[in-house]
C-alpha cells in the first residue's frame, strides 16, 4: 500500500488497547515484510502482559558515515469506549463513532511505514535507520522500558508523540511519580450500629478535598484519578484506594508535592480514625534539551528543510522518549499535528500526515551529512 491516508484509515478501524496490539503488530508486520524487510519482535509481551512485544526493523543499505536514526512509535492506543469508523471530512481525518480516532499514535506508525516505503522503493542512501514499535506507552511508557535499548545500533533518536502543530519540538519533558494511597477503616452496619464503623471513603474524600490539584505552577501539576471502595451499599467502607500522580519539570519540586500529598492522606486518615498505606512509582524521569545538541539541530534542519517553522516547547506529558534519554540515548519527541488526542474530537489533517513522512525523509536525508 502506498498511500498513507489509506493506511491510516485501516489502522485506525483496528482497536488497539493497551496489552491488545496484537492485530496492529501483525498489520504493521506484514506491511513491513511486503516491502521485503526484517522484522524482530522480542519477548516483551509475556512479561508486561501484553499479546504483542516490540517490533524492530532495520533499512538495508546503510552507507558510512553520518548518524544513524532510530525512529520509534507505540502501537496502543487509550481504549475506545465506542465503534471505530474513521472518515475524512474535509481534508480532516476524525473518527464517526463517537469515541477517539487513534491518530495518537498511528499517525506517526503511518509515518514511519510509509517513509520506510519510499527509502526502499527510491533504494534512498542513508546513515543506518531502525524503526521501533512498542506496545503499552499509555499506560507507563511499558513496553519502551522493557525494550533492550542495546539492540539499537542508532546514536539518537525520534518518536511523534505530541499533540502540537509541526514544527513544534519537545525540548523538555516532566519527571512523572505515582502515588497509591491505600486508606483502612472499620466495618459496620451503616444503619444498625453506623458509629462503630470507621469510613475510609469519608476518610480518603477528606484527603482529596485537601489536596493541591491541577495545574500547581508553569511546571508541576497533581492529579487524583482513580478511587474505588467499600463492600456494599449498607456498611461503613473499610477500605478505599486512591490513585493519584504528580509531575515536575524539577525534580527537587517534584519530591516535595509529592512529600506534601503523602502528608495529606496521612493527616485525612488520622482525623477519621483511619490507617493509611501509601506506595510511590517512578512513571518516568524527565530530560532537557538545549538547542545545541545534534539530536535538536537535526530535527530543526529538516523541519526547515520542510519549510515549517521550528517552534522548541516543553510539554506536560511523558512519551517513550522519556524511556530513552534515561538510558542516555538521545531521543527527541517531535509534534505530528494531532489535535484532542484522547478524545472523541480527536483528529488530524491529511497534510499533517504527508507533512510528517516529508520530515522523517529530511531527517534521514539530515543524518547522512
Amino acid at each position: 500500500m502506498d498511500d498513507p491516508l489509506a493506511l491510516l484509515l485501516e489502522l485506525c478501524t483496528i482497536p488497539s488497547p493497551p496489552g491488545d496490539e496484537r492485530a496492529v503488530a501483525d498489520a504493521v508486520t506484514r506491511y513491513l515484510r511486503d516491502l521485503g524487510l526484517v522484522v524482530e519482535e522480542d519477548d516483551a509481551g509475556a512479561r508486561i502482559g501484553s499479546n504483542a512485544g516490540n517490533l524492530l526493523c532495520r533499512l538495508p543499505g546503510r552507507e558510512h558515515g553520518g548518524t544513524p536514526l532510530f525512529l520509534c512509535a507505540h502501537l496502543d492506543t487509550v481504549p475506545p469506549q465506542g465503534p471505530l469508523e474513521p472518515v475524512v471530512e474535509d481534508g480532516i481525518v476524525r473518527n464517526a463513532g463517537g469515541t477517539i480516532l487513534g491518530a495518537d499514535n498511528k499517525a506517526a506508525v503511518v509515518a514511519m511505514l510509509e517513509a520506510a516505503r519510499r527509502v526502499v522503493a527510491e533504494r534512498r542512501p542513508h546513515a543506518g535507520i531502525e524503526l521501533l514499535f512498542t506496545p503499552k506507552e499509555e499506560v507507563g511508557l511499558v513496553g519502551a522500558g522493557a525494550f533492550d535499548h542495546t539492540r539499537l545500533e542508532a546514536e539518537l533518536g525520534y518518536v511523534y508523540d505530541n499533540a502540537a502543530p509541526i514544527g513544534v519540538v519537545v525540548v523538555g519533558a516532566p519527571y512523572g511519580r505515582t502515588i497509591t494511597a491505600r486508606f483502612h477503616g472499620r466495618a459496620a452496619h451503616s444503619g444498625m450500629n453506623p458509629e462503630d464503623g470507621r469510613s475510609a471513603v469519608a476518610a480518603a474524600a477528606r484527603a482529596v478535598a485537601d489536596l493541591r490539584l491541577g495545574r500547581l505552577d508553569d511546571e508541576t501539576s497533581a492529579n487524583v484519578g482513580l478511587i474505588s471502595g467499600g463492600s456494599a451499599r449498607n456498611i461503613v467502607p473499610e477500605w478505599c484506594v486512591l490513585e493519584a500522580e504528580a509531575r515536575s519539570h524539577d525534580e527537587r519540586k517534584l519530591a516535595d508535592v509529592v512529600q506534601e500529598m503523602l502528608d495529606t492522606f496521612g493527616f485525612a486518615a488520622s482525623l477519621g480514625d483511619c490507617t493509611v498505606e501509601t506506595e510511590v512509582g517512578v512513571s518516568y524521569d524527565g530530560y532537557r534539551f538545549r538547542r545545541d545538541e545534534p539530536v535538536v539541530r537535526l530535527a530543526e534542519a529538516a523541519l526547515a528543510a520542510c519549510g515549517y517553522e521550528v517552534r522548541p516547547a516543553l510539554t506536560g506529558g511523558g512519551a517513550d522518549a522519556n524511556v530513552f534519554n534515561a538510558r542516555g540515548l538521545p531521543c527527541l519527541n517531535l509534534a505530528n499535528g494531532m489535535t484532542a488526542i484522547h478524545t472523541p474530537d480527536e483528529h488530524i489533517a491529511v497534510s499533517d500526515l504527508g507533512g510528517r513522512v516529508d520530515v522523517t525523509l529530511a531527517l534521514i536525508d539530515a543524518a547522512r551529512a
